[in-house]
């Protein structure tokens, strides 16, 4: 399974959008400042995820959720 998700972050508010196979893992590594964007922004809390069974269509929906559209869309229904 994937996961597509939507983190917020505790300390301005910001989101990120991801994608991976382990969501508690990745939160983990997110907030330990195991990547660069979490470097500034920790700690997270998950405000939004959904299970894929397709890795393409998770993907896919990873990339409109990062759109101009799929930000609309993200604000207005997802969190």
């Amino acid at each position: 399974m994937y996961f597509v998700y939507i983190l917020r972050s505790l300390k301005d508010g910001s989101f990120y959008t991801g994608i991976t196979i382990d969501i508690k893992k990745r939160l983990l590594e997110h907030n330990s400042y195991g990547s660069k964007y979490s470097s500034s922004r920790a700690p997270f809390i998950i405000a939004w995820h959904c299970t894929f069974h397709n890795k393409e269509q998770a993907i896919n929906f990873e990339k409109y959720l990062k759109s101009g559209s799929g930000i609309a869309f993200r604000n207005k229904h997802l969190v």
